[in-house]
């Protein structure tokens, strides 16, 4: 009797045994697997603006939106949501607590705003375009606008008459004067003498301040104008007053000559690869996803009649310079304070670019 006794409590000991090294685990991990494809499903975008407004917020979220739809992952959107308000970090808790297994931060001030919430969601992979904060889980992108804007400098040197170049811009931080920076320089490729005058205005979408600011920067010489900002209302001053310019992140509905073309980026190209990137487990494998001209990420647009031949092939020839890998950043490069900024034979750095450029390049101007 002893031994059945002693048979069955092995079976017993055997059963638990087997439960909690095999099936418990394997319950475990079933459960989690399950947890984390429901989490894949599901995708947060956060953006400053309205998504329904052509511009930044427009092209970004058609861009999300197509990539979502081309993987079959639920696009959950927050828009609107203002910067250093607290609206993000609420925003983030909610889109986790509705189970996206990422968060795209669509505005530059974002990522400072909730580095501090970013870390409390480890499972959460986070990406941000603006470069200069980082954790573990959360990884820049953006693409290299610059040298769009770099392309767009060189027609704007070209059509100027008075030497005179306007730039409407939000405010001095990298992304910003990164962008003029390599617009000033495009400038100067095609017409030495020609100078770019910023006007900033201290917000991403104001449309009054730019507006007055693009009738200030024409009625100072500017015959030629551009812009950093989300919405487009330095285009209709332009307009107007008979002005050039040259759109930022639209294509805008104007037939008028003096619409030169727009910077643009293939919004659903970039969001398709980083997608890409999560689903198999890469995004946060590194600091920073950079995507550029060679992988046809920005362009400019078609262009106005006013843009001759001659011209288009010149822009032609600097494209396909870029295509051949020429850095714009690089050889001797001055500030406009007369510091040297990058010496003959050097390059500035693709991690400085992203993350450290707190001044402009000779030949700007800021107007106050």
């Amino acid at each position: 009797m002893k031994r059945i006794l002693n048979a069955k409590n092995f079976n017993l000991a055997a059963a638990v045994v087997v439960f909690l090294i095999i099936v418990l685990p394997a319950m475990f991990i079933f459960s989690f697997n399950r947890e984390f494809a429901e989490r894949k499903e599901k995708i947060g975008f956060i953006i400053l603006g309205d998504i329904k407004i052509a511009g930044w917020n427009e092209s970004q979220y058609k861009g999300i939106k197509a990539a979502c739809e081309n993987f079959g992952i639920e696009l959950l959107v927050r828009d609107k949501v203002k910067e250093n308000s607290g609206e993000c970090p609420a925003a983030i808790k909610d889109l986790a607590g509705k189970g996206a297994g990422m968060i795209f931060l669509a505005s530059y001030s974002y990522s400072k705003e909730a580095q501090n919430l970013i870390g409390e969601y480890p499972h959460v992979a986070f990406a941000t375009n603006s470069a200069e904060v980082h954790a573990k889980n959360m990884t820049a992108y953006f693409v290299r606008m610059f040298q769009a804007r770099y392309l767009a400098g060189a027609l704007a040197g070209m059509k100027t008459k008075s030497n005179v170049v306007g730039y409407v811009a939000a405010m001095s931080n990298t992304e910003v004067n990164r962008g003029i920076n390599a617009f000033a320089l495009g400038v100067q490729r095609t017409n030495p003498d020609a100078k770019v005058l910023v006007m900033w205005t201290g917000s991403w979408q104001d449309e009054e301040t730019e507006a007055a600011h693009a009738r200030r920067l024409i009625e100072a010489g500017a015959d030629v104008l551009t812009y950093h900002q989300d919405e487009e209302a330095t285009a209709k001053v332009a307009e107007k007053f008979g002005a050039d310019f040259i759109a930022y992140n639209a294509i805008l509905d104007s037939k008028s000559e003096h619409y030169l073309t727009s910077i643009v980026c293939r919004w659903d190209l970039y969001y398709t690869d980083m997608i890409q990137r999560y689903l198999k487990g890469e995004l946060n494998s590194v600091k920073n996803h950079w995507l550029g001209i060679d992988r046809g990420a920005v362009m400019l647009t078609e262009y106005s009649p006013a843009v001759t031949p001659k011209m288009i092939s010149k822009i032609d020839s600097l494209k396909q310079e870029l295509m051949n890998g020429k850095l714009i950043f690089a050889g001797k490069i001055y500030d406009n304070t007369g510091k040297v900024r990058c010496e003959e034979g050097e390059a500035i750095s693709d991690d400085t670019l992203l993350e450290n450029i707190d001044w402009l390049v000779k030949g700007v101007e800021v107007l106050e």
